[in-house]
């Protein structure tokens, strides 16, 4: 089964309550989410060779070595592992709607989550980095501008303009970020 077919499937009105239940702080914004989910409803799939597969993770402990919360994680496998990867899940944050939409579900995923939560996991994670594929797009090549900065730097620029990330961490806790 592949997203198209469940977005095709389900209403709004059923995602919307789901998306609430597991994502309650995106009640302002809900309709962004039914726009891009109208949006999707409109587009055409795009086969692409990777599964949506989403995983259950606890998040921490509270000392006592019971989980004080957990998460989902939506992530892309290819349909061929790659021999050479060190993982095979991939973020598929800025992959193109039209390939999620042609994205078959994993069969674990299918058997852990119901169609509703499919859908609306799929739908935060698609939205992570913004509402529009334009604005996507935009923070992707950013991303890529970056990373092609750093690649030009001199060694001597890099280690001026870089820090690791013990020094990282003491820097925030020097701020109280952690």
């Amino acid at each position: 089964m592949k997203l198209h077919d469940l977005i095709k499937s389900n209403n709004w009105l059923s995602i919307e309550m789901t998306l609430l239940k597991l994502y309650p702080d995106q009640k302002e914004i809900t309709d962004k989410y039914r726009t891009v989910f109208e949006n999707l409803q409109l587009a055409e799939p795009v086969k692409y060779e990777m599964l949506i597969v989403l995983t259950e993770y606890e998040s921490g402990t509270d000392g006592t070595n019971e989980s004080t919360s957990t998460y989902i994680d939506v992530a892309g496998r290819k349909l061929k592992q790659d021999p050479n990867s060190f993982s095979n899940s991939y973020a598929i944050e800025f992959v193109k709607w039209e390939n999620w939409l042609g994205m078959e579900i994993a069969p674990e995923t299918l058997e852990n989550f119901n169609e509703l939560e499919i859908i609306s996991h799929c739908l935060y994670e698609m939205t992570f980095c913004g509402y529009g594929q334009d604005e996507i797009q935009a923070q992707f090549n950013s991303i890529n501008k970056t990373i092609n900065e750093y690649k030009n730097l001199t060694d001597e620029e890099k280690k001026e303009q870089t820090i690791s990330l013990d020094n990282f961490k003491k820097k925030l806790e020097e701020k109280g970020g952690i």
